[in-house]
């Protein structure tokens, strides 16, 4: 298949032109390098530097013969979405939107988009893992965002046609990650160790999220495209992680034993997210998702081979 991957040079994007092109795929990869890096596109990808809010990829789409566009284009830091949702929609809503129009005219009906799980369900009902039928809640701007496209791609299944695979990530940690977005925890604990910095906890630190390990994402994305199938899947774990233990488990793997601050929780923070991913497993063949216990100490290796990398 010729596949086109937004956001290809983000961390999970670069990951996800990586596998495709593995898996034997044409890749192009699209990103405005906002705050993805030329560098992790991998090797044998067309690139092209665009941003989809601002572009318009009918041309590109038609021209490479795309048959599959993985969307993963967006605006991710959460944060960012509470104190500017004008932006934040600008990037994840009309940009997204944009580039579905795109799509419609070039012909294109294969839609693999890059949702999110945490921030579209809010506090877990009942105390269990979310399934897909959890009620969406989102208290967020980004979860809103998030909800809308999936909203726009039923519409365009069903007017249009098109085949749609929505997957809602947990927070997708390993190697290649940023400090963006509420995900980043465990890159911002390590580039502040790596830097001979502090490391910080917001509140107690028993807040939870189901922390996805990269890989399994991946695959769960290749298994998707091969099947054919539309649908909604989660992508998690169905385990909770505090940050407290995360830390635990992170500081020792980069050779940090001095104690972390402790300073104040941003307000509305959410307390507790996690995803039941058992329908992506059943459905799509998905293998067991990577205990936290061994994708945290790859993850903190990655890191420190790039901190040495760069100093050399």
């Amino acid at each position: 298949m010729n596949i086109l991957v937004t956001g290809g040079a983000g961390f999970i994007g670069s990951h996800m032109a990586a596998r495709h092109r593995t898996d034997g795929h044409d890749v192009v990869v699209v990103d405005n390098l906002s705050t993805g890096l030329r560098e992790k596109v991998p090797a044998g990808v067309r690139f092209v530097e665009a941003d989809v809010a601002e572009s318009d990829l009918e041309p590109l789409l038609s021209e490479a013969k795309i048959d599959v566009v993985s969307h993963h284009a967006a605006q991710i830091d959460v944060r960012h979405s509470v104190s500017d949702p004008v932006d934040d929609a600008r990037s994840n809503v009309l940009g997204s939107l944009k580039l579905l129009e795109a799509c419609r005219r070039a012909g294109v009906r294969r839609v693999l988009f890059a949702s999110t799980g945490g921030a579209l369900y809010g506090e877990p009902e009942g105390g269990r893992p979310a399934t897909e039928s959890h009620p969406t809640n989102p208290v967020s701007p980004y979860g809103c965002a998030k909800l809308s496209i999936e909203k726009y791609l039923h519409f365009y299944r069903v007017v249009h046609g098109f085949e749609v695979q929505v997957l809602r990530y947990a927070n997708v940690y390993g190697p290649g990650q940023n400090g963006l977005g509420e995900a980043g925890v465990v890159a911002i604990f390590a580039e502040a160790i790596l830097a001979g910095r502090i490391p910080k906890i917001r509140g107690d630190g028993e807040q939870t999220r189901d922390y996805v390990f990269v890989a399994d994402v991946v695959e769960t994305a290749a298994r998707a495209l091969a099947s054919g199938k539309s649908g909604t899947w989660n992508v998690g774990t169905g385990v909770e992680t505090s940050v407290n233990r995360l830390f635990e488990l992170l500081a020792p793997a980069l050779g940090f034993r001095g104690k972390p601050e402790y300073v104040p929780l941003a307000p509305g923070e959410q307390r507790r997210s996690v995803l039941d991913g058992s329908a992506a497993r059943r459905d799509l063949g998905v293998p067991p998702w990577t205990p936290i216990e061994t994708g945290i100490p790859v993850t903190a290796e990655a890191f420190r081979r790039a901190k040495e990398s760069a100093v050399r």
